[in-house]
């Protein structure tokens, strides 16, 4: 006899309360095995792939793509052992449920499946190896002479809760067929415009449709309906508008602030109502850093290993900067009324994606050289640009680098990552004429801004982390003596 287990959105960790369902992974009658990913979420935090802890049949889906549930909302019905279709002793057609009473809480506990069935493997909060059922009904076949039904067709539980017509995985606008897109907002944009994501050509790796794609297939759409109108409208000029006299007022647009974005603005908002932050500034000559990047480069040889970015060097200085002034690697407790200077450096640095503003971590940042630091950048850029960062790997931070140069930007003033006290801004490295050993020169000019939490340090101590950071670019060897 089948039992029908519901699985409900886990708890993803890091206090997340919600999640978009951006795909779809399987099908309202598909065979799942025990830890087969099945849906792939976007939270606040990043893009994950949610497994199932049951291994059986999808009977239900309850959630569209592109739709939100809060953690411990039904995700899906599974109909975990085998049924049959003879005919069963006794009783009225139909199936007849039976329910113990559920754990409480989010995603409650997990089922072991049927009598022989194990366990999940990897556990997710919530759900768990060898806990009891979190609901079992029991399926009484409808009475007939017909031979046994394959095993796992299972007719639809009474006692299940009504779920939306289902979704298919890569369905637009009604058709369906895989659609190579990775971005909710992208998805969301196309629907909003009417555009059928299955026309288009990515213009990302492997064909991957990016936003930019969809742009370009909206302003096509406006163009060739304003031709079409312009061609039909020549007639009766007059007519038209006195037509347009009459319209309507157009309609602001509303964008919900969720996902990623909504996380981006809570966290800004917040920092800017509990950090009284200042921002000092100073403009550096990189010339010399740029050479002796430059040569790092060359002595490793086309074969040698990966090159070392700017942010990689710019990164070591930091976490050098921070030795000497600690009181910027630190977190205020605000209810105790405490400066908490941090023992290690976990150096945070913005990346922008598709789905928005994001900072990974590289962790124990201070233990690490510059080719270390540069290939962990590179490791955690390619992974937000896919959308695979963990939500371990998105917080942590207790210092922030922000090269808003590649915007071809000179200057900002950075707001603080909160909890943290302080934040470098990059601008643009770009030849400007300059004053060099007393003569006018052409050098490879930089400005830096340093936001920095005001309670924690003063003006001063600000300063003196900034100017040495400056002294380091225009002289490398001053991190030399000093290491």
């Amino acid at each position: 006899m089948a039992q029908v287990l519901e699985f409900k959105l886990p708890d993803l960790g890091e206090g997340l309360t919600e999640a978009e369902i951006v795909r779809w992974l399987v099908e309202v009658g598909d065979v799942v095995a025990i830890d087969q990913p099945v849906v792939e979420v976007e939270t606040a935090k990043a893009m994950v792939e949610v497994p199932c802890p049951y291994g059986g049949v999808v009977t239900a889906r309850f959630g569209e793509e592109g739709s939100e549930l809060p953690v411990g909302a039904p995700l899906l019905t599974v109909a975990v052992g085998a049924t049959g279709g003879s005919s069963a002793s006794g009783g009225d057609d139909g199936a007849a449920a039976e329910e113990p009473s559920a754990a409480s809480g989010s995603g409650a506990a997990s089922a072991s499946g049927s009598g022989s069935a194990s366990g999940s493997g990897n556990v997710l909060v919530g759900y768990g190896t060898g806990a009891p059922a979190a609901r079992r009904r029991r399926i009484r076949p409808e009475r007939n002479t017909a031979p046994a039904q394959p095993v796992f067709a299972v007719p639809a539980p009474v006692a299940a809760p009504p779920a939306p017509a289902p979704v298919a995985a890569g369905e637009v606008n009604g058709r369906r067929g895989p659609v190579a897109v990775v971005s909710p907002l992208v998805r969301r944009l196309a629907r909003q415009h009417e555009i059928d994501l299955r026309r288009l050509t990515g213009s990302g790796p492997d064909g991957l449709i990016l936003r930019a794609d969809v742009d370009s297939a909206i302003r096509q759409a406006g163009e060739a309906t304003e031709a079409a109108t312009h061609t039909a409208a020549e007639p009766a000029v007059a007519d038209v508008r006195t037509v347009q006299a009459g319209a309507a007022a157009p309609v602001a647009e509303r964008i919900p602030l969720r996902g990623v974005r909504g996380a981006v603005a809570d966290k800004l908002s917040r920092s800017r109502s509990e950090i009284p932050d200042a921002t000092c500034w100073v403009d550096t000559d990189a010339t010399e850093l740029m050479a002796a990047r430059a040569a790092m480069n060359a002595a490793s040889g086309p074969s040698g290993g990966p090159k070392v970015p700017v942010l990689a060097l710019l990164a070591r200085i930091c976490t050098a900067a921070l030795k000497r002034y600690p009181e910027l690697n630190s977190t205020v407790d605000t209810a105790a009324r405490e400066i908490v200077r941090l023992p290690a450096v976990h150096l945070g640095f913005a990346a922008q994606t598709e789905r928005g503003l994001v900072v990974p971590v590289v962790r124990d940042a201070h233990t690490r050289n510059a080719e270390s630091v540069g290939a962990e950048i590179a490791r955690l850029t390619e992974l937000a640009r896919t959308g695979k960062l963990s939500p371990a790997q998105l917080t942590g931070g207790t210092f922030t680098l922000n090269n808003y140069g590649v915007f071809g930007v000179d200057g900002s003033t950075p707001i603080i990552n909160h909890p943290e006290a302080a934040m470098l801004g990059v601008g643009r490295i770009m030849p400007k004429p300059w004053v060099h050993n007393g003569e006018l020169a052409v050098r490879q000019v930089v400005q830096l801004s340093l936001t920095f939490d005001h309670r924690v340090c003063d003006g001063g101590t600000a300063g003196g982390f900034l100017r040495y950071v400056a002294d380091c670019v225009e002289q490398p060897a001053v991190l030399l003596r000093t290491l």
